[in-house]
This record gives C-alpha cells, structure tokens and sequence, in this order.
C-alpha cells in the first residue's frame, strides 16, 4: 500500500462517518467501521436519544483527521497499516492511533484510540518508510501484546492482584484501580454491591508495531462486566431502577443488573520495566 492510497482510505473514512453519523445510519457505517470500534459506534447510536442536545449536536457534526502520519507495513507483513492522527477538535498535541484491517475485502478502521494525556512513542521505520509489525503473541518483557486486556481488566476485577501487577502505574491504570478501590462507595452501596468481571473483547484481535529505540507499541482491546446486585435484606422487596442508557437496553427493575462494557487501549511494552498502558476508550454496550 502507498500512502496516496492509505490516505485515500482515511478520507473516504471521514467522509461516510460524517454522514453516518449525521443520521445514525448503522449499515453505512459498518461499510467503512468494524472490529471493537464498531461495536462502541453501535452503542452510541443506540444510547444517542438519551444523550443532551449538545452532545448529539457535537456528535453528528462533521471532523476530519489532521497531521497525519501513516504507518505502513512492507508488502506481505500485514493486512492492516495504521495512521497517526489528530482529530479536529481535539486539544491541541493530543494524538490518536487508527488502525485499518482488510474486513470483508476492503480497508475499514477497527480501532481508534485518543492519547490526551501522552505523547505517543515514535515508530520504528526502515530506510524506505516502512514499519515492522510485532508478533501478538511474542513476549516483551513480561507480557506479550496479546496479554495486555487481560491484565487491564485484572485491575477492575481484582485490583490488580494477578496479571494486572505486571503494569506500570500510569494515570489509565490508577483510574483503573480507583475502579476497583470505588467499587462499594458507589451512591448505591447501601442497597447493592458493585463487582466488576473481566469478559471477551467482541473482537479480540491485537495490533502491534515496533518502536524506534525497542520495545512496541500495542493496541489492544478488552471488556468487562459491572455486576450491581441489591444486598440480601432488601431482595424481597426492592428492584434496582436502570438509568436511561441502561433502559435502552432493558427498562425493568430488576434484583441484579449487568452493564457490559466494551474498550480498546494504548500501552507500550518494554524488554526492560513493566507494560505502560497510556490511554483507553470504554462504552457500555448492553444492559441486561
């Protein structure tokens, strides 16, 4: 692939989004979208009447990717390339990484994930432009970038306590933690518990590229599951009420209610020193 017909995949991307999005047209989307990203699409689309006017004003205006950088690997290494990009809107330095795979014989961007708060590493690339991607399941260090969700999710289930100490403690992994720390303080804690449960990613495929200086850079998706259940003095007679997104999904009171949550991820692994995730995008997908 050459970066004219990279780009052209990007903006052709931009072009169906924006008018997807402008009317919540699932099927043109998924003609441009798949893979984990899609399935976080759908929910908004599902969940946008719930949303306030702004939100929906925001979200159905057009953007456009800028300063893009396209990171293409050699003929034959992969089915995917992924580009550097900034989103209009974004604050400024903030940057994203997109990735497209080849779904159903065409180019369609699966996963897409804003760094806010970290720079991104920069990419290794050969004399003649091209990244090297990294086996999924090769280990770096202590993980390999098939591990990485669930030792993400590790810090929501347990805190941290198994695979999820294999993580430096970044910003995503301390809100991580503070998850699982919260998971009873919530305003429901008198009435019910709150437990998280690492689940299946809807699409589990994994993307990773080699850095400049070692180590690789992965993005990685993961999910998980809130399990809020009234505590056993008041199941005789209470029902826990949803709230308006979750009644999208199931308008019933019920005794136990199940949020399932859908993310992808950013980290980088390192021969030497633990895995840093540096930036995450989660949606609730479905209530139940």
């Amino acid at each position: 692939m050459t970066v004219k017909e990279a780009a052209a995949v990007v903006t052709a991307y931009e072009d169906t989004n924006n008018r997807a999005n402008a009317r919540r047209d699932a099927k043109l989307l998924a003609s441009v979208e798949a893979g984990q990203l899609n399935v976080q699409s759908q929910a908004d689309y599902e969940q946008f009447r719930t949303w306030p006017k702004k939100k929906q004003a925001y979200y159905g205006s057009g953007f456009r990717y800028t300063h893009r950088e396209y990171l293409i690997p050699r003929k034959g290494a992969a089915s995917w390339f992924a580009v550097r990009a900034t989103a209009s809107g974004a604050q400024a330095g903030s940057a994203s990484l997109l990735v497209f795979d080849q779904v159903g014989g065409a180019f369609k961007l699966v996963l897409a994930v804003y760094a806010e708060k970290t720079p991104l590493p920069r990419v290794a690339v050969d004399k003649n432009g091209f990244v090297t991607p990294a086996d999924p399941g090769e280990r770096v260090g202590s993980l390999a970038p098939a591990e990485l969700g669930a030792a993400f999710e590790d810090l929501v289930e347990t805190g941290g306590k198994k695979s999820g100490a294999e993580l430096a403690s970044t910003p995503v992994v301390k809100d991580a933690v503070k998850l699982y720390a919260d998971r009873d303080r919530r305003d429901n804690s008198r009435y019910a518990t709150n437990r998280f449960f690492a689940k299946p990613a809807k699409d589990p495929s994994v993307y990773a590229l080699r850095l400049a200086g070692g180590g690789v850079l992965v993005a990685f998706p993961s999910a998980h599951t809130l399990e809020t259940m009234l505590r056993p003095a008041y199941r005789s007679s209470y029902k826990i009420n949803p709230d308006t997104e979750e009644a999208v999904y199931n308008r019933e009171g019920r005794v136990v209610i199940t949020d399932e949550f859908q993310g992808q991820a950013l980290a980088t692994l390192s021969p030497s020193g633990k895995a840093r995730v540096l930036a995450r995008e989660y949606r609730m997908v479905d209530s139940r």
